[in-house]
């Protein structure tokens, strides 16, 4: 892959990163958060078909090995609108 590449979690679609929506677990604290912060990341197309499909199979909790708060997922798909 090349630098500055990632891969969706949910389609698998490989794309530029700052087309992609960042979700981050912070370390050492672990709060979930969007677009700031330093720790393990995963990145979602800002397609709402990736984020139902992340929602329901929880493949954003998978990547992130911990629970994603609701929340997340309401700022989420507002980021789509």
């Amino acid at each position: 892959m090349q630098q500055n590449y990632r891969r969706c979690v949910s389609c698998r679609q490989v794309t530029h990163r700052k087309n992609l929506l960042r979700v981050v677990r912070t370390y050492p604290t672990g709060v979930v958060q969007l677009n700031k912060g330093m720790g393990r990341s995963a990145y979602l197309c800002p397609q709402v078909d990736c984020l139902n499909s992340a929602h329901k199979k929880n493949r954003l909790g998978r990547t992130l090995k911990t629970s994603i708060p609701e929340d997340i997922y309401r700022q989420l798909h507002q980021n789509m609108k």
